[in-house]
């Protein structure tokens, strides 16, 4: 799943995932276990509300490796 990330259309970080949810354009979401909690556990009651599938990746380091970026992120999205 998580190598849909490297090629599929994405958003990366908190702001972008919550104006994808809001447009409605997210279909899968990706939070990273170890970010902060202040910050993906409001990204996962609206993915919930949502009905938007979250896939849980172990370290921000894999979730911003599998993003083609060189840093770590604590969401990601695949967008329509």
């Amino acid at each position: 799943m998580l190598q849909e990330l490297k090629t599929a259309k994405r958003v990366v970080g908190i702001k972008q995932l919550r104006k994808a949810l809001r447009e409605g354009t997210a279909t899968t979401v990706f939070i990273a276990e170890n970010a902060d909690l202040r910050l993906t556990a409001p990204v996962r009651e609206t993915c919930a509300e949502a009905g938007v599938p979250v896939v849980s990746v172990p370290t921000m380091a894999e979730l911003g490796k599998a993003c083609s970026i060189e840093v770590g992120a604590a969401v990601a999205a695949i967008i329509r």
